[in-house]
């Protein structure tokens, strides 16, 4: 009986040997981790993650041959196939702070694997690395091998939160790469042999280390260059009269182009997009490719970019100040269906409101206050390591208040901030929300959940990202001198 271990039970390495165990009934899964909480999380009724439809994979293997344990040594050790989900985050400080990855833990799993191992393993690059990572971790392990035969092999993850359960059972592709050697080819076959229970052969794409390492950070840098192209473009339908909405649609229906990651919004988010693009960039100036960094960096730019203009457009629209005022904010995951909010433009937007001194109302359905206060009090980059070497939790922010219900955050608002595009904010009552607020009541769509044309009716001012401006904002300036 194959037995599978995986070292890291986060977004990535909990959800994927969930779904492993489910469709390899005679494969046994076993995911550690150091911290106790979090696999104390994963052995209860209440996952330390909230992902749609996650909860009946776990229950249906939990305890029959998918097991989640802090006896991480045991485990590696009696493992076949060991893959390594662990931090990747951006260094904060020395050689390429901002923007390379620092591989402290991948490096520390690496020396534990070789420390503990009695026999031959295949090691699985689960965590998004940098290019050539599986040949440091490949030095690390020849050199301390005890006579013991690693074989690595890159197997990227891509999967988006909130349908990550649905792209497990049903992947666009499966990558694996690993050497063009004997052994490298006898590795990609086994795991290949895992994935074929459930995905057709021709979606497992077999590469070599490199490619597939690539790989990962190219389709990412990809997917945020389209956000951050039609992010500027929205831009450009304020000031000119277009809709964003019908120009995004124009050239989605272009079959070279398609339809998907052409919403405009107040920015992209998430645990990849940022700290791959800037991966990218340090990797790009490394090799000597300075125009190359230089393009991949401007997909960053456009992003922070548009949260600044975001709350400028707040700022301006509200007579120039926002001192003392109540602002509303629905959302705060940077995306619907997840209650991750690593890289969240609501933390940007938030921040530059508080800067205003504006008194915040955050409401979102998935995230905790606790989880509100640390990400506006943590530093960047800081959230992406574990959570036991993150700052403890802080006092709560005294301009900021979390309530649980979203007629509770607008209740005296002066303006409402949507950022994350949850369906129940699509169906509000916004008359019943326009009676409470102060006014003139003002709408910030983020996210272009709002009927602009009914809400105007209503009595809001409106602005929603890449419309037709309400003729309020007309006469006001789009940046704060």
């Amino acid at each position: 009986m194959v037995k599978i271990c995986c070292i890291g039970a986060g977004y990535v390495g909990g959800p994927t040997m969930a779904v492993i165990a489910l469709k390899c009934p005679k494969v046994v899964v076993t995911v550690v981790d150091i911290s106790s909480q979090r696999i104390n999380g994963w052995n209860s009724e209440h996952l330390p993650i909230y992902e749609p439809g996650l909860d009946d994979v776990v229950k249906q293997c939990r305890g029959k041959n998918l097991f989640f344990s802090t006896d991480v040594e045991k485990h590696v050790s009696e493992a076949d196939i060991v893959f390594v989900s662990v931090n990747t985050p951006t260094k904060t400080h020395g050689l390429g702070a901002g923007k390379a990855a620092d591989l402290t833990y991948w490096e520390s799993a690496a020396r534990m694997i070789a420390d503990v191992s009695k026999s031959d393993k295949i090691v699985v690059e689960k965590s998004t690395v940098p290019v050539k990572t599986a040949e440091a971790i490949e030095r690390i392990l020849t050199h301390n091998n005890k006579g013991i035969n690693f074989t690595i092999l890159s197997n990227p993850e891509f999967l988006a939160e909130g349908t990550a359960i649905e792209d497990l059972f049903k992947p666009d592709r499966v990558l694996i790469g690993g050497r063009e050697t004997p052994d490298g080819q006898k590795a990609i076959q086994t795991l290949k042999e895992v994935y074929a229970n459930w995905v057709p052969v021709e979606k497992i794409l077999c590469t070599n280390l490199w490619s597939a390492e690539l790989s990962k950070l190219a389709a990412n840098a990809f997917l945020a260059q389209r956000i951050s192209s039609v992010n500027a473009m929205s831009a450009l339908c304020e000031a000119t009269g277009a809709d964003v909405a019908q120009v995004s649609h124009s050239i989605g229906t272009d079959s070279r182009v398609g339809p998907k990651f052409l919403n405009a919004s107040v920015g992209f988010g998430g645990s990849c997009f940022q700290k791959d693009i800037m991966n990218l960039v340090y990797i790009c100036e490394c090799n000597g490719l300075p125009e190359v960094a230089n393009y991949w960096k401007q997909v960053v730019k456009v992003n922070d970019y548009q949260k600044t203009r975001f709350v400028n457009r707040v700022v301006s629209s509200m007579f120039n100040t926002i001192s003392n005022k109540k602002i509303a904010v629905l959302g705060f995951a940077f995306k619907k269906d997840t209650g991750d909010t690593r890289e969240t433009p609501a933390i940007d937007v938030c921040k530059g409101l508080l800067g205003d001194k504006a008194k915040l109302s955050i409401y979102d359905p998935q995230v905790t206050e606790d989880q509100i206060t640390k990400d506006l009090s943590m530093r960047k980059f800081d959230k992406d390591h574990p959570a036991h070497l993150q700052p403890p939790s802080p006092t709560s922010i005294k301009q900021v208040s979390v309530v649980w219900d979203a007629y509770e955050a607008v209740k005296d608002a002066h303006g409402v901030c949507i950022l994350t595009e949850w369906d129940e904010f699509k169906k509000l009552d916004y008359k019943k929300v326009y009676d409470s607020m102060q006014k003139p009541a003002f709408i910030f769509d983020g996210r272009n959940v709002v009927d602009v044309k009914k809400a105007r009716e209503i009595g809001f001012i409106v602005f929603s990202i890449g419309k037709p401006l309400d003729p309020w904002l007309k006469d006001m300036p789009a940046v704060v001198a």
